[in-house]
């Protein structure tokens, strides 16, 4: 089974392209990492996944989730959990971490006076939000956790239907040296309860040691599709980034100067 499916696939966004026959497959349970500059259309290969865009009909393409063309997106988000550093903008202050990870099942910033929370999902709710290390977290404001708290509770959010798959948005943009940590820390331990984990990110440091597939994407096009060891390579991130890229190996992770 693939995560997702994608064959010739090109997707126009205000009138150009910014996918160009796109293919590329992710199977269930697979960890990946799709690395590139700023404006080579990561952004929108994410959308294409969670189906906020389309692609160009076309008799030669495919475009599948799960096996799926077709997806209502409250179902798919079922299947999917989204973390985005950029969220934590769009939550409430003054509501509690629980609040927040309860919204996950409405598709809200926090719980409105309309949503029913029933037992089942409080207690879902605070088992994503211990499984992440943040049982402690569930009755503070989010006006007072730090950046990497916060990133913790969007994480617990993600997780509180059970997806089989998340998907990380540049997570660690905004995030202070001791939040990023936090961040690789947990992907790394969810990457070993077997949630398949697709990263996208311009910053190798994300890319833990458990994401061992990389996929260079520039100008809307796939570039490279292979093991990160021969990836992650100074000429070859030179070339994908337009500028001179020195890499160094620390711990397990890759930094760029």
């Amino acid at each position: 089974m693939f995560l997702f499916e994608f064959d010739n696939v090109t997707v126009l966004r205000g009138g150009r392209e910014v996918l160009r026959g796109l293919s590329l497959r992710v199977s269930d349970g697979e960890h990946v990492a799709i690395v590139g500059p700023n404006g080579a259309g990561k952004s929108t290969l994410l959308k294409l996944i969670t189906r906020e865009c389309y692609p160009v009909p076309s008799p030669d393409s495919v475009c599948r989730i799960y096996g799926r063309e077709r997806w209502n997106v409250f179902e798919l988000r079922g299947d999917l959990g989204i973390v985005s550093n950029d969220l934590g903008a769009f939550l409430r202050s003054r509501a509690t971490a629980l609040d927040i990870v309860l919204s996950g099942f409405f598709s809200s910033a926090t719980l409105e006076p309309g949503h029913e929370v029933t037992v089942a999902m409080r207690e879902a709710a605070e088992r994503a939000l211990a499984g992440i290390g943040a049982g402690a977290l569930a009755g503070r404001s989010l006006e007072t956790l730090s950046s990497g708290e916060l990133q913790r509770v969007v994480i617990a959010r993600a997780l509180v239907h059970a997806p089989r798959a998340l998907v990380f948005d540049e997570p660690s943009n905004s995030l202070d040296l001791a939040a990023q940590r936090e961040l690789r820390d947990a992907m790394r331990s969810l990457a070993r309860r077997g949630i398949a984990i697709v990263l996208v990110t311009h910053h190798l440091a994300d890319v833990v040691p458990e994401i061992e597939r990389v996929v260079f994407l520039a100008d809307g096009a796939i570039v490279a599709d292979g093991a990160k060891a021969e990836l992650f390579e100074a000429g070859r991130l030179s070339r994908l980034f337009g500028a001179p890229v020195s890499l160094t190996l620390e711990d397990g992770l890759y930094h760029a100067r």
